[in-house]
């Protein structure tokens, strides 16, 4: 559901009583907890039961599974996510009883308004960004706030409050959010058209980054690789520019890059900065690209370059980014939350490293009927570069199922190593019967699919008893 942001955001102290709707989600939990260590009386519901409730109750949060018009009866705010829907019954009742009524971007802005922020944003690579940026300032020496939208085992978790003045937060586009924030600093990953159901076309698309880019008040750090990106740089107008990537013109330049295994090496230099070898224990030439950015991001703010290289080093990965699920039976299972061809593509390209003389096994979940609609084909045909491709049955969220969009669009275009799954709850049986010892599985999708992992392992476990 779409809330608008009120015109005057207050800090997250001035809120009274908070209650958040869909507080399980990678957003809401995020803004609980900082609500939380900011003293702010909190609690939440979710549709179901997760890790992440029993984490935010670990920290002091009250978290109800299920929805019910008597969780906001003592509360004076209410914070709900986009994928609410509007007959949700606290929803219905903080009408009825004229609470204060908000959007997720809002309850962000509250918790940072006293802060220095550095926004994230872009199509991909926001939250691996914010991480390695949080995780460098911090090898730094300083101790930011962050708000990201997956717990990264680094910090051991996806929020938290810091001494320093500044606050790194993830700016997401999807609903508009990243308009609200008015940061110092903003990180453009990349521009490449995605929730066209939100935004249109891929002008409105691109117009909505132009509009991100005109809230920033001092410096745009932006890639130098990407189209997308280097179409907004010509429409920022005077605003001061940092560009980080590979290209040659790159203000901080990427060379030498070198990917073995689960580790990835890069040097970095620029006409202000002396050449400086990165680190990274994540696979992936767009793992060394966001680094880039995240140390660019670090140097305008001050910091130097021993520091941050130290802190990037320190970054294992995000929950959903090239995830480690486990080992069976000589089968490895990775698990990210690739959901566009672009993302798919980088995944693919870091799990074949990982997979090594092993074959790649990829299970996929399409997210999304209108991102189905539009780029189906380009998934399937980035998914064609595994050795065998399992499509599970398209995850519908928060659209109305359509016939004439399903999961074959994206079968069809793999090629002849792909069929279908059915229900993600099959999945598991599927794979099951096609591995071999050697095998790296990697699932794939902003869905459920991540659920196909463990249970395939169980599987394999169950087989070799």
């Amino acid at each position: 559901m779409r809330i608008d942001v009120p015109a005057d955001v207050l800090p997250a102290e001035c809120l009274g009583r908070v209650h958040l709707v869909g507080i399980g989600g990678a957003g809401l939990s995020a803004i609980a907890l900082l609500m939380h260590q900011a003293g702010v009386d909190v609690t939440g519901s979710d549709g179901r039961e997760s890790a992440t409730l029993e984490r935010l109750r670990a920290a002091g949060i009250t978290c109800h599974v299920g929805h019910d018009a008597g969780h906001v009866m003592d509360r004076e705010t209410v914070i709900v996510s986009t994928a609410v829907p509007e007959d949700n019954p606290e929803v219905v009742e903080a009408r009825r009883r004229g609470l204060r009524l908000w959007p997720r971007s809002a309850g962000l802005m509250s918790t940072m308004l006293r802060d220095r922020r550095i926004a994230v944003a872009g199509t991909h690579g926001k939250t691996t960004t914010t991480a390695m940026l949080t995780l460098a300032l911090r090898g730094a020496g300083l101790d930011p706030s962050f708000a990201i939208g997956a717990e990264v085992a680094g910090l051991g978790t996806n929020a938290g409050r810091g001494d320093s003045p500044e606050f790194v937060v993830e700016a997401d586009e999807s609903d508009g959010a990243f308009l609200h924030y008015r940061p110092a600093i903003a990180v453009v990953t990349n521009v490449d058209a995605d929730h066209l159901d939100t935004w249109g076309s891929v002008e409105a698309y691109e117009d909505a980054f132009a509009d991100f880019a005109a809230t920033v008040t001092e410096t745009l750090v932006i890639s130098a690789d990407d189209p997308g990106a280097r179409r907004l740089r010509d429409r920022v107008g005077s605003r001061r520019v940092v560009t980080a990537g590979f290209a040659d013109d790159a203000d901080v330049r990427g060379s030498q890059l070198r990917i073995e295994g689960s580790t990835t090496r890069l040097v970095a230099s620029g006409p202000s900065l002396d050449p400086v070898e990165i680190t990274l224990a994540v696979p992936g030439r767009h793992y060394a690209a966001d680094a880039l950015l995240a140390l660019a991001a670090g140097l305008e703010l001050g910091q130097d370059a021993a520091g941050l290289v130290a802190g990037l080093a320190r970054h294992t990965g995000a929950a959903r980014r090239m995830e480690p699920k486990g080992e069976v039976a000589g089968v490895r299972v990775v698990d990210s939350y690739a959901h566009h061809p672009t993302e798919i593509a980088a995944d693919l390209a870091a799990a074949r490293a990982l997979a090594g003389d092993g074959r790649l096994v990829v299970v996929f979940q399409p997210h999304l009927v209108s991102r189905t609609r539009i780029f189906g084909a380009a998934m399937g045909a980035e998914l064609a570069a595994a050795d065998l491709v399992v499509v599970a049955d398209l995850y519908l969220a928060r659209e109305a199922p359509d016939p004439e969009v399903t999961s074959r669009l994206v079968v069809d275009a793999a090629g002849p190593n792909a069929r279908l799954g059915g229900p993600v709850e099959q999945v598991p049986q599927v794979v099951a019967s096609l591995v071999q010892p050697g095998d790296l599985v990697l699932t794939l999708g902003a869905g459920d699919v991540t659920t196909v992992g463990p249970a395939l392992l169980d599987l394999l476990r169950e087989r070799r008893a």
